[in-house]
């Protein structure tokens, strides 16, 4: 099992930048997916960014040149910095880790942390 807490969401101007912070209760560098979603009003929960392990990172199309998301095993933490923020981006982000199981992984999130893009 993993608890995990995110932090760094606020609100900001279009145009600006936000670093989203994830502290897990354990090692990270044995969790082989951890990723970043994020939920605005009346939508379904979307993936923003995958960071598997072995060092590569998948984006959504519409966070690709914009969002970048970095893994600090060190500090048991994940970030997501994001620049030139949209109106669009304003959700509920959420950070998720996948822990393998005999039948597959079971995912764990954090309590969510507000994004806020005001135009």
């Amino acid at each position: 099992q993993v608890q995990l807490v995110e932090s760094g969401g606020g609100l900001v101007e279009t145009g600006g930048s936000l670093r989203l912070s994830c502290t897990a209760s354990r090692n990270i560098v044995s969790i082989n997916t951890m990723g970043w979603y994020r939920q605005a009003p009346g939508k379904q929960r979307e993936l923003v960014a995958l960071s598997f392990s072995r060092g590569s990172t998948n984006y959504a199309d519409s966070v690709k040149g914009r969002f970048t998301m970095s893994r600090a095993s060190a500090e048991n933490s994940v970030y997501l910095q994001m620049n030139s923020l949209k109106p669009e981006d304003t959700a509920v982000y959420y950070c998720n880790a996948k822990l393998s199981t005999e039948e597959g992984y079971e995912d764990y999130w954090g309590q969510g942390t507000q994004v806020t893009v005001s135009s």
